[in-house]
């Protein structure tokens, strides 16, 4: 398995010493879980955008027609005004 060194200030190494102390675990243990629940946020996020895009898309009509003031050409005309 691939290998990541990283880098810590002295009191963020005293932290992660701490707080594996705390939780019975490994500070090695502890930074992979921290990284993979972050990846993990990440994913759902990007997850979660992509929905929205696809909803937003398929219901830009709708969207449109409740909210004319926020339409791109509503802007440019209200400009010109």
């Amino acid at each position: 398995m691939p290998a990541l060194n990283v880098e810590f200030s002295d009191r963020e190494l005293e932290d992660l010493r701490q707080i594996a102390k705390e939780r019975g675990t490994s500070m090695k243990a502890l930074v992979r879980e921290a990284a993979a629940a972050d990846i993990a946020r990440h994913r759902a996020l990007q997850e979660g955008a992509e929905a929205f895009r696809r909803f937003f898309a398929a219901h830009a009509d709708e969207f449109a027609a409740a909210f004319p003031d926020d339409e791109p050409s509503a802007k440019r005309a209200g400009r010109a005004a």
